[in-house]
């Protein structure tokens, strides 16, 4: 049979571009209009907004993040290398623009343990090479808790000038100046990813590769915060080999514990872990979490200021915290230039949790989410904070869960939070005085639960190391965006090809067959799948969310008594009004004839797709796979612990599949 190539245009790409490029640099009133509601999508939702349906959950899910947040904040301070009023800075402003900016409608936006450890380090490097003592802490202030005298506790014995500096500057003021710059430069490298729309840099660091930053991070956390568990004073180490030096540190000097903090951190991290395991095994008993954190800490303060525990015994103490907010300053520009390379990873790691976590609850309530407005969002976070002494933020995986848990439904439940913290910040500051610093670390190490324990993963994943790098260096290039197609079935024979690229082809009823011609790993998953379902026109995820969302209003129809559907319908015509006349196929078969190999995401991915439209009775189908891809599949687990579906679910040819599928009922 005569193969006959389609013609096509040639397309003059360089009038293109000046086109577009015309366009773009064109202002009209539409425009400036659709650029301020792209810019700020709460200009979008918010006169949408349904005030009866959403802001109890809104107010509820709020007040609860920001109990704990006022904790957490000031708890992840001593990660950071800053005082408490800093990162309770950050949490309000964090909450605020991310309600402006963000396009997120469940993620929580604000102070993150991996981000202040990685903020700490560059605090700490800069303060030792400036020549000042990381253990100097001097003695807590006393006095009303009010800007004025925490100013003057800023300033230490050290009469120098750095990096432009002024000589008055001491350590915690050089400290927050260097975590301003370095939040500065961080959200301007963000920015300019957003303009460049360099979105799918996310792409490029698989759930593995997240994972274990944060496992690692969290064993790095763990050792900054054994010295205040146990109230010793040990020099802080830079560099490699700082978990063994810390440690060895640790043992050196654990004869000078202080008794008072080792008893106060024992019965906190026992209090702490006890209503953690209860409150994950009843938590769908539970209306909302339970704030422990809030409840030890007011505790621990009391029990801190009513027994003297400072002054009796010498445990460590948070110290003023001052009221109100301090006046805006630029960042320090001169200090830039040190902290530029740091800023890097610093605002690829920021993005990557915070879009990886916005396109989760995205898919889980059936709405979409931008990640180059994401990028904007995350970035404005870091830049504008930076001049009201704010340090970096991310979205949180575990106060994002707590969200949603509690009735969350948009960004308002951030403006609660904000609320919260800004009571804090100008009445309640100073009521934390005498809080100790080992009960701070008690939160910080049971907040890290879940990152410990996926070191009973690292065995089984540390294979996937050389794999990464090879793919990495050898192939992520060329596999990033390759071709898909639908295929059509050459007329009078059993082969098929791309409906686009040839004449002549039929199309086969109730069958669609896509074609993917590159391996299937974590970089290019989500271009398989939205190729999918652009090709097929359909989402299997959305169309599912449509089908549960008409089926809860037609059961709450009914159970008014009416036995007419809202649609005038009775209830044996509910069936039928389910099946969305857009579906005209009732199986789809992947031609995996160009997928050399799959990766643990992309078996993941099939399984996805196969589970996805099992939900609509659309059978999947796989044709034409090698062995090396077989064998993947059958480790992953898609066939079956038995592999007894295999035959119904693997072809040898793309003929044998459409056949097996015209003979499904």
């Amino acid at each position: 049979f005569l193969m006959e190539r389609k013609t096509h245009v040639k397309i003059n790409r360089k009038e293109i571009m000046l086109a577009k490029l015309r366009k773009s640099c064109s202002c009209t009133p539409q425009k400036l209009k659709n650029f301020l509601m792209d810019f700020f999508p709460v200009l979008r939702w918010l006169p949408k907004y349904r005030y009866k349906e959403y802001i109890w959950g809104d107010i509820m899910s709020g007040l609860v993040i920001g109990i704990i947040l006022v904790p957490q904040a000031i708890a992840y301070s001593l990660l950071a290398g800053l005082k408490p009023i800093y990162s309770l800075y950050t949490s309000f402003f964090a909450n605020i623009i991310y309600f402006l900016m963000g396009t997120s409608r469940h993620v929580s936006v604000g102070i993150f343990s991996l981000i202040s450890l990685m903020v700490g380090q560059v605090v700490d490097r800069e303060l030792l090479l400036a020549g000042f003592d990381l253990n100097d802490d001097a003695p807590p202030a006393s006095g009303d808790g009010s800007l004025q005298n925490d100013n003057l506790s800023n300033t230490t014995a050290f009469n120098l000038t750095i990096a432009g500096i002024n000589a008055e500057c001491g350590k915690e003021c050089y400290a927050i100046g260097i975590a301003t710059a370095l939040t500065f430069m961080a959200g301007v490298y963000q920015v300019l990813m957003g303009i460049f729309r360099l979105g799918f840099v996310s792409m490029y660091l698989s759930e593995s590769v997240l994972d274990g930053f944060a496992t690692g991070a969290s064993l790095t956390i763990l050792t900054a915060q054994v010295k205040y568990l146990i109230g010793i004073k040990i020099p802080r180490s830079q560099g490699h080999g700082m978990l063994v030096i810390t440690w060895i540190n640790i043992f050196r000097n654990i004869s000078q514990a202080n008794l008072c903090d080792v008893i106060t951190s024992a019965i906190c991290i026992v209090v702490l872990v006890t209503a953690k395991e209860l409150g994950d095994r009843y938590k769908h008993k539970l209306k909302f979490p339970l704030p422990t954190e809030l409840v030890v800490i007011v505790v621990a303060t009391l029990v801190s200021h009513y027994g003297k525990l400072n002054e009796v015994y010498a445990s460590s103490v948070s110290g003023a915290i001052p009221t109100g907010f301090i006046p805006p300053k630029v960042p320090e520009l001169n200090l830039m230039p040190r902290v530029a390379l740091d800023a890097l990873p610093l605002a690829i790691v920021s993005f990557v949790f915070t879009v990886s976590l916005s396109e989760m609850f995205a898919k889980k309530y059936a709405y979409t989410t931008r990640a180059n407005q994401e990028m904007f969002a995350v970035g404005f976070c870091n830049i504008i904070p930076s001049f009201f002494h704010s340090f970096a933020t991310s979205a949180a995986l575990a106060k994002t869960l707590v969200k949603t848990s509690t009735g969350c439904q948009t960004q308002i439940s951030g403006v609660i939070s904000a609320m919260v913290v800004l009571l804090v910040l100008l009445f309640l500051a100073p009521l934390f005085y005498s809080l100790q610093k080992c009960v701070l670390a008690c939160i910080i190490i049971v907040s890290l639960r879940g990152a410990l324990r996926k070191f009973r993963d690292v065995p089984a994943r540390y294979r996937l190391l050389v794999g990464i790098v090879f793919s990495m260096l050898c192939i992520i290039v060329r596999t990033q965006r390759p071709r898909t197609a639908l295929l059509g079935q050459i007329q009078d024979t059993s082969f098929y090809e791309d409906d686009l690229e040839y004449e002549n082809l039929s199309t086969v009823p109730k069958v669609k067959i896509f074609r993917f011609e590159a391996p299937l790993y974590y970089a290019n998953r989500n271009y398989f799948l939205k190729s999918l379902y652009r090709l097929t026109n359909l989402d299997p995820n959305l169309e599912a969310a449509r089908r549960k969302k008409y089926e809860k209003k037609e059961k709450q129809h009914l159970k008014k008594g009416n036995h007419r559907t809202a649609n005038g319908l009775g209830t044996g015509e509910i069936t039928l009004q389910l099946v969305p006349k857009q579906i005209d196929f009732q199986a789809l078969v992947v031609d995996c004839s160009s997928i050399s190999f799959l990766d643990t995401t992309g078996v993941n991915t099939l399984k996805e797709i196969l589970k996805d439209y099992k939900n609509l009775n659309i059978s999947v189908l796989l044709a034409c796979c090698n062995p090396s891809v077989i064998d993947s599949l059958k480790k992953g687990g898609y066939f079956g612990k038995d592999f007894g579906c295999m035959q119904e679910m693997l072809f040898y040819s793309i003929h044998n599949a459409v056949l097996f599928a015209k003979d499904q009922k």
